[in-house]
């Protein structure tokens, strides 16, 4: 009779385990999605996690289209994406609430003279149209483009404001914003683009059309290239009490500080 009980006590355990998402480990919140929103999400769990003794807080960079998918397959509470939601996903009972506006600037290395770009002139850039520096003011260097991955919401929302979908001739497609910021630091000749929250300087923004990316050009809309920083949740799916609790926190304005400090412009402060 023991051994039956034992075994049944850990048949329970092993499939609270396999619920997946945090949702049977009331003191957990998983995230998964977007680099571009690391700095953004990991200051706020972290200051969750500070407030909320016991609780754990975690965060998977795999990007927006993966993160999107987690959440559509139940691997997480929220997912990440720095784009908004197609209708095919809305389609499929996924929810966008936007948490932030975020800038994608457009990064040089810092040996480059030029220091503005207009839009039409970043889409021509990444058209193939412009391949030279020295015709834009540069260094007599040919250009090399660096970009994100397919499925990145960071390259979805630079193709679309710059109208260069499907029509952009990478040197390199890198999965990360890290990864992006290090290629142009390491490379005289490069341009990419990546999120203004995540920008370090070894490498140089650019103004575009004469707008310097910050929060406050990025707030009133003057910065064209922005995009929002967008949590995914399922529709008609409840989360957990944590992970509600971590949402809301989230999306109040007591957040906002929060956001702000980690490069990113707050829509509830």
């Amino acid at each position: 009779m023991k051994k039956i009980v034992t075994f049944v006590a850990t048949l329970s355990l092993a499939l609270v385990a396999m619920t997946g998402c945090g949702k049977a480990d009331s003191k957990t919140v998983s995230t998964d999605g977007s680099t571009s929103m690391e700095k953004v999400i990991g200051a706020l769990g972290e200051a969750f996690e500070e407030n909320n003794s016991g609780v754990t807080f975690t965060y998977n960079p795999t990007g927006s289209g993966s993160g999107i998918t987690a959440v559509a397959e139940g691997r997480c509470d929220i997912g990440l994406s720095s784009r908004n939601l197609k209708e095919e996903e809305k389609a499929q009972g996924l929810t966008e609430t936007v948490l932030a506006l975020d800038g994608i600037a457009v990064i040089v290395n810092p040996d480059n003279p030029v220091n503005d770009l207009d839009l039409e002139t970043i889409s021509r850039i990444y058209r193939g149209e412009i391949t030279n520096w020295q015709d834009i003011g540069g260094n007599n260097l040919e250009i090399v483009l660096i970009g994100r991955e397919a499925g990145s919401g960071t390259r979805d929302g630079f193709e679309s404001i710059t109208d260069t979908e499907d029509a952009c001739k990478y040197r390199q497609e890198l999965t990360s914003t890290g990864d992006v910021i290090t290629t142009v630091a390491g490379n005289p000749a490069a341009i990419g683009y990546a999120s203004l929250a995540s920008v370090k300087d070894t490498v140089k923004a650019l103004s575009v059309g004469g707008i310097v990316p910050a929060e406050e050009t990025v707030k009133d809309g003057s910065y064209v290239v922005q995009r929002p920083f967008v949590l995914v949740t399922k529709s008609g799916a409840e989360l957990s009490a944590t992970a509600q609790k971590f949402f809301d926190y989230i999306t109040s304005s007591e957040a906002g500080e929060i956001i702000s400090s980690a490069g990113a412009v707050p829509v509830n402060k």
